[in-house]
C-alpha cells in the first residue's frame, strides 16, 4: 500500500512531526505488522528517478527478518530442488523463470507486478546457478522461460531488460486473470477542499512586505517547528537567523517587536523542545504590539497554482533584501558579511527541500568563502540564484506563467546587460546599483496586508485586502494604520547611502522606484528622496501626515512603555487611548479635504485634552503655526529672525551716531 502526505501544509504539521518528517521528499517504509510511527524505516535512494525508488522499496521488503508477510510472493531465487517439485506443491498453470545476474531487479519487479494475477507464478534464477543455466541452455541475461503444468516449456520472446514487455506477455496468457481479493492503492475519490485564493495583481518593480513577512512566518512556524527537539548546533543556527532579522529586516513595528522578543527568549536557551518552540512562536494576547501574521499571503510570489512559487520565491526575496540591507546599514562595509553564513546554516539545517539544500550547500562550499565584503555578498547571491534558475528552467516545479529567467531582465534594468565583442554580458556595477535600489526600504510596498495592531484593541485576523499605498494624489482608505506603523519605526531608517543610489537611478538606466508616500516617510527618508516627491499630491498627503502625527502624540500621553521579562509592552490598559483610525474614518466619511481634516483633528485633540482636564493653548498654537514645518525648521526660523533683528538694530545705531557726528561739525550746511 502507498500513502502520500503533504508536509509543506501547516495543517499536516503535527502528524508529520509525529512521523519524524523534517524535510521532503521523505520516504519511509513500514514493514508488515508495524504499529507505531517510529516503526518506519527511512529509505535511502541511490538516485533521483522512479527506478531507484522501486529498487529501494524492494530492498527494504527483502529485509524482513521476522515472519514473512503471508500475501507477499517469495523474492529469493529458486533452486533446482524446488523447481523439480514446483507444480506438485503449487496449484498454478504457469511458472515463469527469469534468468538474471544478482544485481538485477527485473525478476523481483515482474514478480510484484504479477502479484494481483491468479494462476501464474514468477521466480528468478541467478546467473550463478550453473545447473539450471545449463538445463535451459541460457546464453544471454536476462532471459525468460515459460513452464506449463502439462510439462511443456518455451522461451519468452523478450530479449531485453524491459519490464513492461514481460508484464504484458504474461498477463495475456490464457486463464491468467486478475484476482478479486486484490485492492490496489487508489487516489481519494473526494477532492480535497481548497479555498479559492483571489489573484493579486503584482508589479515586478516592487518588493512586497506581504511576501517578506510570509517567508519569515513560514521559516519559523513551519520549517523550524518540524523538529521534536532543537539540538545545540541547530539551535545555534536558529539564533543566528533570528538575530539577523532583528538587525537588518526593515519590518513593521509589531513584527520587529515580535522578532526582538523571540531573540531575547532564544539567547539564554541551550536546549529547546518542539513544544517549547511552538509555545514561544504564538502571538501573546498580553502583548498586542508584538505580533506576526497568522497566515501566509503571497503577492509578488503568488504562483498560478498553489503548488508553484510561494515560499521558495519568498525566501530568495528575503535573503536578497537582507544582503542589501546589511550593505546599506552596516558601518563596516569591507568586513565579511553576516547574511550569507546565516543563510547557509538555515538552508542546511531547516530548509524542507533536502535536494535543494544539498545543491545550495554545494555552491556554498565551492565559493562562499571567497566573499570578503558586503557588496560581494549581494553579487554572490545574485549569481547563484541565476544559476539555480538556469538549472530548474523547464522543471516540473517551474511555473509556466512565471518561467525562471536570468534576473534582472532588461525591462527592469536595461543597463545591467552590456555587449562586449558581440556577446551579451552582465555589468556587475550596474547590477549592484540596481539591487541597492530595488531592495531598499523605499521600494517595499505594503499592498494587500492588514494592520496587526490598533489603538485600544486587538485586530482580528481576516483574509481581506488592505492597500497601504497612496499614488498620484489618490488616498487609499484601507492602508492608513499600516502606513502609521511604518512611520513609527524611526530607529531603522535607511542610511544616507541609499539616497545616493536613488538620485542616480536615471543616470544608471534603472527603473524609477515608486513615488514615496509622505505619510510613510520619516524625516531622513524625506531628505533622501525629496527630489522624486509627487508635488501634485503633496498638500493633501502632508496634512494627513500632520494629523496622524498629532493624534499619535496625543495618544502617546496615555500610553507608557514597559519591559517585563525581556518582552515589550507598549499600552497602558487602564487609560483611554486616542483611536487614530476611528477619528480619521469619521472625518473621511464627511468628504473633507486636507485642510479641513487637519483642523478637525485639532478639535478632536482639544476635546480629548478637555476630557482629561488639560488645555494647552500654547501647544495648540504651536501646532497651528508649525503646520508644514519640522521642529528644526522652526528653530532655524527663530535664529534667522533674531539675527536679522540684531542686524537691523546695529544698522540703525550706526546711522544714528553717524548723523549726529556730521551735524556736530562746523562746516556742515544747515538748511
Amino acid at each position: 500500500m502507498l500513502g502520500v502526505l503533504d508536509c509543506a501544509e501547516r495543517s499536516n504539521r503535527k502528524i508529520c512531526t509525529d512521523f519524524g518528517v523534517t524535510g521532503y521528499p521523505t520516504l519511509k517504509f513500514f514493514k508488515a505488522f508495524s504499529k507505531k510511527p517510529e516503526d518506519g524505516l527511512k529509505l535511502r535512494r541511490q538516485g533521483d528517478d522512479i527506478k531507484s525508488l522501486r529498487e529501494s522499496i524492494i530492498t527494504s521488503l527483502e529485509k524482513h527478518e521476522d515472519m514473512w508477510p503471508p500475501s507477499c510472493p517469495p523474492l529469493e531465487p529458486i533452486s533446482a530442488a524446488e523447481l523439480h517439485d514446483f507444480f506438485q506443491t503449487n496449484s498454478v498453470t504457469y511458472l515463469a523463470l527469469i534468468f538474471e545476474d544478482e544485481n538485477s531487479f527485473l525478476g523481483r519487479e515482474v514478480t510484484l507486478d504479477m502479484l494481483q494475477f491468479e494462476n501464474i507464478a514468477i521466480r528468478r534464477v541467478l546467473q550463478t546457478n550453473e545447473e539450471l543455466v545449463k538445463r535451459f541452455n541460457v546464453t544471454s541475461f536476462p532471459s525468460g522461460f515459460l513452464l506449463v503444468n502439462n510439462g511443456s516449456c518455451s522461451s519468452i520472446p523478450v530479449n531485453a531488460d524491459f519490464r513492461p514487455f514481460y508484464r504484458s506477455f504474461l498477463q495475456s496468457l490464457p486463464n491468467v486473470f486478475r484476482g478479486n481479493s486484490f485492492r490496489p492503492t487508489v487516489p481519494p475519490t473526494v477532492e480535497p477542499k481548497s479555498t479559492i485564493v483571489p489573484w493579486r495583481v503584482a508589479d515586478r518593480k516592487k518588493v512586497y512586505m506581504a511576501d517578506l513577512e510570509s517567508a519569515i512566518l513560514y521559516t519559523l512556524r513551519v520549517e523550524a517547528a518540524r523538529f521534536r527537539h532543537l539540538d545545540k548546533e541547530r539551535l545555534s543556527v536558529l539564533k543566528q537567523y533570528v538575530n539577523l532579522l532583528v538587525k537588518y529586516f526593515p519590518g513593521r513595528p509589531a513584527v520587529m517587536n515580535y522578532l526582538r522578543n523571540l531573540d531575547l527568549w532564544l539567547k539564554p536557551m541551550t536546549n529547546v523542545s518542539g513544544n517549547e518552540w511552538e509555545e514561544a512562536l504564538g502571538n501573546n494576547p498580553e502583548l498586542p504590539h508584538a505580533r506576526l501574521p497568522e497566515n501566509t499571503l503571497w503577492v509578488g510570489c503568488q504562483g498560478s497554482k498553489p503548488e508553484f512559487r510561494g515560499f521558495p520565491c519568498g525566501l530568495w526575496t528575503l535573503f536578497h533584501l537582507l544582503t542589501v540591507q546589511e550593505a546599506l546599514l552596516s558601518p563596516y562595509r569591507s568586513s565579511p558579511p553576516e547574511v550569507l553564513p546565516a543563510m547557509r546554516g538555515y538552508i542546511k539545517y531547516f530548509f524542507g527541500c533536502r535536494e535543494c539544500a544539498e545543491h545550495f550547500e554545494g555552491m556554498a562550499a565551492e565559493s562562499m568563502s571567497r566573499v570578503k565584503n558586503k557588496d560581494g555578498a549581494i553579487l554572490w547571491l545574485w549569481s547563484r540564484h541565476n544559476r539555480v534558475n538556469y538549472r530548474l528552467q523547464g522543471a516540473p516545479s517551474d511555473d509556466p506563467k512565471f518561467p525562471k529567467i536570468q534576473w534582472p531582465p532588461q525591462d527592469l534594468c536595461w543597463s545591467c546587460q552590456i555587449i562586449v565583442n558581440g556577446k551579451r554580458m552582465w555589468d556587475e556595477r550596474a547590477i549592484l546599483r540596481f539591487f541597492k535600489a530595488h531592495f531598499s526600504r523605499g521600494n517595499i510596498y505594503l499592498d494587500f496586508i492588514k494592520p496587526l495592531i490598533r489603538r485600544g484593541r486587538d485586530v482580528e485576523e481576516k483574509d481581506h485586502n488592505v492597500v497601504g499605498k497612496l499614488e498620484e494624489g489618490k488616498e487609499e482608505e484601507n492602508g492608513r494604520q499600516v502606513e502609521e506603523e511604518f512611520e513609527e519605526d524611526k530607529k531603522r531608517t535607511e542610511k544616507p547611502e541609499s539616497g545616493r543610489v536613488t538620485r542616480k537611478l536615471e543616470r544608471s538606466g534603472l527603473t524609477e522606484p515608486h513615488k514615496p508616500s509622505i505619510i510613510k516617510m520619516s524625516t531622513k527618508t524625506k531628505e533622501l528622496e525629496e527630489d522624486i516627491v509627487d508635488l501634485d499630491s503633496f498638500s493633501e498627503l502632508h496634512y494627513k501626515s500632520k494629523a496622524l502625527k498629532m493624534a499619535g502624540q496625543i495618544g502617546s500621553r496615555n500610553r507608557r512603555s514597559k519591559r517585563d521579562v525581556g518582552l515589550v509592552r507598549m499600552e497602558n490598559e487602564g487609560q483611554q487611548s486616542f483611536d487614530i483610525d476611528a477619528a480619521w474614518e469619521r472625518l473621511r466619511h464627511k468628504s473633507w479635504g486636507g485642510q479641513h481634516l487637519i483642523g478637525a483633528m485639532e478639535e478632536e485633540e482639544e476635546e480629548l485634552e478637555k476630557e482629561n482636564g488639560v488645555v494647552s493653548k500654547r501647544n495648540q498654537w504651536f501646532h497651528i503655526l508649525g503646520v508644514g514645518f519640522s521642529q528644526l525648521d522652526i528653530s532655524l526660523c527663530i535664529v534667522l529672525y533674531f539675527l536679522s533683528s540684531m542686524c537691523l538694530l546695529g544698522m540703525y545705531a550706526f546711522f544714528r551716531v553717524h548723523m549726529k557726528y556730521r551735524k556736530g561739525r562746523s562746516g556742515f550746511r544747515v538748511a
